[in-house]
């Protein structure tokens, strides 16, 4: 009994620290959105802005030794190149904090029109730098398929992206765990998204420590991690597939060999 009310009490405090987790994330969505949107703006201005010294070096060319046009070519084009990819970041970002916000407004069930394998990929590749800021030396293979002219879903795309967020760092932490121990290890993870039948079907697979039996069976609980502490909630999996299976309607299934590898499917009716 006694062992039963401390359990419950460790929960208790659990729920509290990420009911003040959600708020002040909230917080500071909101605040870090103004400066993003200056950063947006100042992106599309100074593009345009050399779109226009494009037009006066075309009207003075006559003006200018071909080596001096040509090298000023380049460096517009290489300054384009990289305003628009503070565009694409900045949008991307924006995007999260817009999910982060409708979550702490209660609005987060809201169904919209959703490109499964953009959302996908887009993910992928955040828990893959948010790895790579956290585990130095941290590498991996990534190999993904999208198939093309998937059509857009009903879904809840700040839901979706976290339940492929959370699944993503498992699996890069799985195969950082086993390269830490064995030498000569080429850590994998493979992505795909694919139209199987009625459903739109996300596999996710690593060649990292897999799963024991007693992990695979308590896999589901609340609080139950196997990473040390401070590296997890032991919330990640339930709240995967309540998303999944409650929120979607879909199914989440998994396959783990200990040693080997582990196989995570989502599997959402179109």
């Amino acid at each position: 009994m006694d062992e039963q009310i401390e359990y419950l009490q460790k929960q208790l405090k659990q729920q509290e620290k990420l009911a003040s987790l959600g708020l002040l994330s909230a917080g500071i969505a909101h605040e870090i959105q103004n400066p993003l949107n200056f950063v947006i703006n100042f992106s599309k201005m100074s593009d345009k802005l050399i779109t226009d010294l494009a037009g006066l070096v075309d009207d003075n060319k006559d003006r200018l030794p071909a080596d001096d046009r040509e090298e000023i070519a380049e460096i517009m084009a290489d300054l384009k190149e990289n305003l628009a990819r503070i565009h694409e970041h900045g949008d991307r970002a924006i995007g999260i904090i817009r999910g982060i916000l409708l979550v702490s407004r209660g609005k987060e069930g809201e169904r919209i029109p959703t490109d499964v394998c953009r959302l996908v990929k887009e993910y992928v590749w955040l828990s893959y730098h948010a790895m790579r800021a956290n585990c130095q030396g941290f590498n991996v293979t990534i190999h993904e398929s999208y198939q093309e002219g998937l059509p857009t879903m009903m879904a809840v795309p700040q839901d979706l992206s976290r339940a492929v967020l959370n699944l993503m760092n498992n699996a890069f932490y799985a195969v950082w765990d086993k390269s830490q121990a064995i030498a000569g290890y080429s850590p994998e993870v493979s992505v795909s998204v694919a139209l199987e039948g009625s459903s739109v079907v996300v596999t996710i697979s690593d060649n990292g420590v897999g799963m024991s039996d007693e992990v695979q069976q308590r896999l589901f609980e609340n609080f139950f991690t196997t990473k040390p502490a401070g590296k997890g909630t032991g919330l990640g999996m339930a709240i995967v597939r309540d998303i999944v299976e409650r929120v979607h309607g879909g199914r989440l299934t998994f396959h783990s060999t200990y040693g080997e590898g582990t196989t995570f499917t989502i599997a959402i009716p179109v």
